[in-house]
């Protein structure tokens, strides 16, 4: 979960991962993950709102997705 950082400390992915697409609609990552991303939460809810409560299988499906770089092209490829 965690990477050293160039000065030695420790970087929290989840929190990159928030920073970065927080804004991002739980229904724009169910058109990328299906409709069981998420399950409990609206559509209209934020990444940044529900990330710290995801299960493990969409919390890794984010992390594995942003860790190689495809996230970001998956949501601009969900919002078109």
């Amino acid at each position: 979960m965690k990477e050293p950082g160039l000065d030695g400390r420790h970087r929290d992915k989840d929190g990159e991962i928030s920073r970065k697409h927080g804004n991002t609609l739980v229904g724009t990552l169910r058109k990328i993950y299906g409709k069981s991303f998420a399950a409990g939460y609206s559509d209209a809810d934020k990444l940044s709102d529900v990330l710290i409560q995801l299960n493990e299988t969409s919390l890794s499906q984010l992390r594995r997705d942003h860790g190689t770089g495809h996230l970001e092209h998956k949501l601009k490829e969900a919002s078109n």
